[in-house]
């Protein structure tokens, strides 16, 4: 998660740099991005789209808004440049399926999704841009497994990256709370068996899970297994199985 996967960063690593070096081989690559963006959309507003993903996803919203990154109303030439940031394989996009089964993709609406980078290194970096205070201590949380809580979306973005690594297709679920006043949300849904795998990712506290527990019940017969992925230990609760992040592909790869 701190170094990402990019070659040039990779190799940074290898010949033991240290991670401000690292972080910069990171930013590098990310500006020659900005520099490609700019030769297809000379607005920049295909550049602002990459740009925002962290900040949309930290606000933890159900979906990610193209007004949100332009500041403005979104155009029909607004959405012919975000079709250009899909193809640029730059992002990793998931999409709210509304009514969960075995097809997900029957169900999934595509006017509401997520968008995730295709390095959770490059998201590390692009993270600062952000939020400038976290910059300094970032790769040490990282590295000490002290990462703040309200960073849970970092932890988001690599397990999106390992899903579609294992050629899944990424796909999420909402649904309202009895109060009608806030939202549950599965982070990530799979098929596997002819039933759904819920799964839910956090960056330290496991106490609460409310949004997989109600899944759990409302779909009970749907449901193959139900997986909390965090910094924690392997355990579980009842049918919730607990697991350390770093475990997600071996999970992947048995489902």
């Amino acid at each position: 998660m701190a170094v990402g996967d990019m070659p040039q960063a990779v190799e940074a690593y290898i010949n033991g740099k240290n991670f401000d070096q690292i972080d910069m081989v990171k930013r590098s690559i990310l500006k020659l991005y900005e520099e490609d963006f700019y030769k297809i959309d000379k607005s920049g507003r295909l550049s602002k789209m990459y740009n925002s993903i962290p900040t949309q996803l930290s606000f933890n919203k159900k979906r990610y808004v193209i007004s949100n990154a332009t500041g403005k109303r979104t155009t029909e030439k607004d959405r012919e440049i975000f079709s250009e940031l899909l193809d640029s394989k730059t992002v990793l996009i998931s999409y709210n399926t509304t009514d969960p089964s075995v097809s997900l993709s029957a169900t999934a609406d595509e006017e509401s999704y997520k968008l995730y980078l295709s390095d959770t290194g490059l998201f590390t970096t692009l993270l600062f841009n952000s939020a400038d205070k976290l910059h300094t201590k970032i790769y040490a949380k990282l590295l000490s497994d002290k990462l703040d809580a309200n960073l849970g979306y970092l932890y988001e973005n690599a397990a999106a990256q390992m899903i579609t690594a294992s050629g899944n297709g990424l796909f999420y679920h909402t649904w309202k709370k009895a109060d009608n006043t806030h939202d549950y949300e599965i982070d990530f849904l799979l098929a596997s068996n002819a039933k759904l795998v819920p799964m839910e990712i956090k960056s330290s506290a496991v106490n609460t899970h409310k949004s997989i527990t109600e899944f759990a019940t409302k779909f009970s017969r749907k449901v193959y297994k139900q997986f909390l992925f965090s910094q924690k230990d392997v355990d579980n609760k009842e049918q919730l199985l607990y697991k350390p992040i770093y475990m997600l592909p071996f999970v992947l790869e048995e489902l």
